[in-house]
């Protein structure tokens, strides 16, 4: 049997873990002294609670090889297969640490994919590799193919405010006011693990315009799933799906809340699309 096994920052439901039948591995969260597991100990909705009153961001911590080891030798001696896809490398230690359970415990039947990409870009994949084993393929395969649905994958995001890229030190506090005040929307995209400044706009429309064009520019493959994220802002994930779905029409749709992770350096109000390009 293969199992499937991510990390918490694919943002996926704990309904949707279930129905698809992935094991999820947490990252940790920290406020000051006080230490949560991501989607476990600590709600989504707990901490853009707590976020929204904060002083100072968050920390948020890798799994270490050993959890995963724990984890992964548990699924060979029942002689399963693993197909692990995580967090790209570039964001977190977090597929390092899982590559290097896989060299402790079995080479051949562990097989550990960088996503070059995070929440629900992230979950988007694991949608794939999960459809894929329901297909019956073999994790070598899985895991082959999910690689190459990554380099096709393409993530959009908008920001709300720019009070968490400032406290996060992404940008100065100057550019935070004068972006504030003339209501600029950071676009931003995720290309090969690197998140990156794609555009500005004036106000959350002009940037949904923007990221029409760009899929219109690289369409969708609408044979595969459309995920759409928000951070604690359904509403504003609403207006950026309704924008969109001239450019996607007739594509099967997943929606997928940001988590601590993310949200950490996102803030509430941030919302996107991830999908595929056509081949």
């Amino acid at each position: 049997m293969v199992r499937i096994v991510t990390d918490s920052t694919c943002d996926l439901s704990p309904e949707r873990q279930k129905a698809l039948e992935v094991e999820v591995v947490p990252l940790s969260v920290h406020f000051g002294a006080e230490s949560f597991l991501d989607g476990i100990d600590l709600s989504n909705e707990a901490f853009y609670e707590r976020l929204r009153v904060a002083e100072a961001l968050p920390t948020t911590a890798q799994v270490n090889p050993e959890e995963f080891a724990r984890r992964f030798q548990a699924h060979v001696d029942a002689g399963d297969q693993v197909v692990g896809i995580f967090i790209a490398s570039q964001l977190s230690g977090t597929c390092q640490s899982a590559m290097i359970a896989r060299d402790m415990v079995d080479e051949d039947n562990i097989f550990v994919v960088d996503s070059t990409t995070v929440t629900f870009g992230l979950g988007l994949l694991v949608e794939m590799a999960a459809r894929l084993r329901d297909q019956g393929l073999d994790a070598k395969t899985i895991a082959q193919k999910v690689e190459e649905l990554a380099k096709r994958l393409r993530f959009y995001a908008v920001v709300s405010t720019l009070k968490y890229l400032k406290m996060g030190g992404r940008i100065s506090g100057t550019a935070a006011v004068v972006g504030s005040m003339l209501g600029i929307t950071p676009i931003l995209n995720i290309r090969n693990g690197i998140v990156e400044a794609a555009a500005k706009s004036r106000g959350r429309k002009g940037a949904f315009q923007w990221m029409e064009k760009q899929i219109q520019a690289e369409p969708a493959d609408l044979s595969l799933p459309v995920s759409f994220g928000n951070a604690d802002s359904p509403e504003i994930m609403a207006e950026c799906e309704a924008s969109l779905q001239g450019c996607i029409p007739g594509a099967e749709i997943l929606e997928s809340a940001i988590g601590s992770v993310v949200g950490t350096h996102a803030g509430p109000g941030c919302t996107g699309i991830a999908y595929f390009v056509r081949e």
